[in-house]
């Protein structure tokens, strides 16, 4: 490494924004020919491509945070703002579904039979999986907790079992929506009240699915002795994601399974 007289860290060229705004381009233009000439073939290269992308990606900065030295103090402040502004922004993406869902449930147009649930539509009843699910996900911000308080005091025996317990919770919970989806008895295509429903819903069950596997590679890297007491930035973001992801559901749970009911 050549001497340099500041903390910061200034980034190699790196190919994978090149990749990655490919494989998206791939992906989106795949998608259209999907719905319209029933072909799948560009939308699994852009797939492939994207995976790839995020792998080799994601091994370049664990070997310049963990192995290079790269992630100074002020590189790790950095990056907390970082994550800070993007969980900011995801805020405000669910924000734009919640008042979706407002605007149309307090005050149902004529259409809709003047009345929330809309007139036709059987609701799921909130304390059936909903609650199981919403007990899931409190559990798991527990032990995603617990094993954030453990890294930190060196315990990684404690560790492995909380993050281990974090990750199947957060897969528990997947697969019980992907239940509920199969037997709902509405569909996305039921007017406000379906479009709403599985959309805010849907993008919150995304959000689950990334922050499991943003879980898991940090067990991984937790297996590798990447983390110490003190530098471990990479699960500190995974855990803030977490609870993101806890408090969303809390209000998903609460406005649209619970009140819009």
């Amino acid at each position: 490494m050549a001497h340099q007289a500041h903390a910061y860290h200034m980034v190699d060229p790196s190919p994978w924004p090149l990749t990655g705004a490919v494989a998206a381009l791939l992906m989106t233009s795949g998608l259209a020919i999907w719905f319209h000439f029933h072909s799948m073939n560009l939308i699994m290269l852009g797939t492939v491509l994207l995976l790839l992308t995020m792998y080799q990606w994601w091994r370049d900065i664990v070997r310049e945070g963990t192995y290079q030295g790269h992630h100074t103090p002020p590189v790790q402040k950095g990056l907390r703002y970082g994550m800070i502004l993007f969980i900011t922004s995801e805020v405000f993406f669910f924000l734009g579904f919640f008042w979706a869902f407002y605007h149309s449930s307090l005050a149902p147009t004529p259409e809709l039979g003047g009345c929330w649930p809309p007139t036709g539509i059987t609701t799921l009843d909130p304390f059936e999986v909903p609650l199981l699910n919403t007990a899931v996900l409190l559990a798991s911000g527990v032990t995603v907790t617990w094993a954030h308080h453990s890294i930190m005091e060196g315990l990684r025996a404690q560790t492995t079992q909380s993050l281990l317990l974090t990750i199947l919770l957060g897969f528990y919970f997947t697969f019980l929506q992907g239940l509920e989806y199969y037997e709902a008895p509405f569909t996305i295509a039921d007017g406000v009240y379906g479009s709403t429903f599985f959309v805010a819903t849907g993008f919150h069950g995304l959000h689950v699915i990334i922050g499991s596997t943003f879980l898991a590679v940090c067990f991984v890297r937790h297996l590798k002795y990447h983390f110490t007491t003190g530098h471990h930035f990479g699960f500190e973001a995974a855990a803030w994601y977490w609870h993101f992801v806890d408090v969303v559901w809390l209000f998903l749970y609460i406005s649209i399974y619970w009140w819009g009911s």
